[in-house]
C-alpha cells in the first residue's frame, strides 16, 4: 500500500487542539504585556506548549520552548512599537493602554509575531492554528511565514488579508479590506513568492487589492481605496482609482 492510500485511511485528527491553541494563544499575548499574569501562569503556559506540541508530534519540546523563551524580548520591543504607531497614527487613539487593550489589529500583530517566530523553529501547523484564532477574533488574516518589519500599524483590521510569501517593510500603515495576495492558485506554485513586497513608509487605504509575488509598492507610495493592482508601483507614488458618482434630486 502507497503512502498516498494510508494517508487517505486516516480518519481521526486531534481537532480538540483548536480549544487548547486558543488559550495558549491567550496566554501568550496577555504574558507579554502583564507581568503579574506572567508570573502566575508561567509553568501553565510551558505546559500546554509542550502538550500541544506532543500531539503534533514535535520532538524536543521543551528544547524549542526555551529557544522561544529567548525570542521574547524582541517580540515584546517589536510590538510595543507597533502600538506607539498606532497612537501616532489613529486620532482615534487615546493611550497605549487603550492601543493594547482595544485594538483588534495590534491583537493580530502580537499573534503574528508570535506565531512567526514559532513558525522559524520549524514548529509545523501550530503557528497556523494560532493565525487562524486571531483571523476568527480581529478579522484579519495574516500568514505566519510572512515577513513583517518594524511599525507596523493595522487600522480597523476587519477583512485584511496578508499571504504567505508577504514582505512589510518598515512603518507601514494597512486599512481594513486589504488584500496581500497572490495572482494564481496552483499548488506548483507553493514554493516560490506568490505575495507582494511593500516597501517602507507606505500607507495602503481601505478595500485596496495588490496580487503578485513580482510585485513591490515603492517606498512613500499611498495605495488609495479600492485600487486593484497587478504591476509594480514605483516610490513615492500616489495611486487612486476614479469612479463617477451621479447625483440627482428626487423631486
Amino acid at each position: 500500500m502507497n503512502t498516498i492510500q494510508l494517508k487517505q485511511k486516516k480518519t481521526t485528527y486531534p481537532i480538540s487542539l483548536k480549544d487548547s491553541v486558543e488559550f495558549f494563544s491567550k496566554q501568550l499575548f496577555f504574558s507579554l504585556f502583564d507581568e503579574e499574569y506572567q508570573l502566575i501562569n508561567r509553568k501553565s503556559i510551558e505546559e500546554n506548549f509542550i502538550a500541544i506540541t506532543l500531539k503534533l508530534s514535535v520532538p524536543n519540546s521543551k528544547k524549542l520552548w526555551d529557544i522561544f523563551l529567548t525570542k521574547l524580548i524582541t517580540i515584546k520591543k517589536l510590538l510595543i512599537l507597533d502600538a506607539k504607531v498606532a497612537l501616532k497614527k489613529d486620532p482615534a487613539a487615546k493611550s497605549l493602554d487603550e492601543v493594547f487593550l482595544a485594538y483588534p489589529g495590534f491583537h493580530a500583530i502580537a499573534t503574528y509575531r508570535l506565531s512567526h517566530e514559532l513558525l522559524k523553529l520549524n514548529i509545523p501547523i501550530l503557528p497556523r492554528m494560532m493565525s487562524e484564532y486571531a483571523h476568527s477574533v480581529t478579522g484579519t488574516d495574516i500568514h505566519p511565514a510572512a515577513e513583517i518589519g518594524e511599525s507596523f500599524f493595522i487600522d480597523h483590521a476587519t477583512g485584511i488579508v496578508i499571504g504567505e510569501t508577504s514582505i512589510i517593510k518598515n512603518n507601514v500603515t494597512i486599512y481594513q479590506g486589504v488584500t496581500l495576495g497572490g495572482l494564481q492558485i496552483k499548488k506548483s506554485l507553493s514554493t516560490t513568492k506568490r505575495h507582494p513586497t511593500i516597501e517602507n513608509n507606505v500607507t495602503i487605504y481601505a478595500n485596496a487589492t495588490i496580487l503578485g509575488g513580482n510585485i513591490t509598492i515603492g517606498a512613500n507610495s499611498i495605495i488609495g481605496a479600492n485600487v486593484w493592482i497587478t504591476k509594480s508601483i514605483a516610490k513615492n507614488s500616489l495611486v487612486t482609482y476614479h469612479s463617477e458618482i451621479n447625483i440627482k434630486s428626487r423631486t
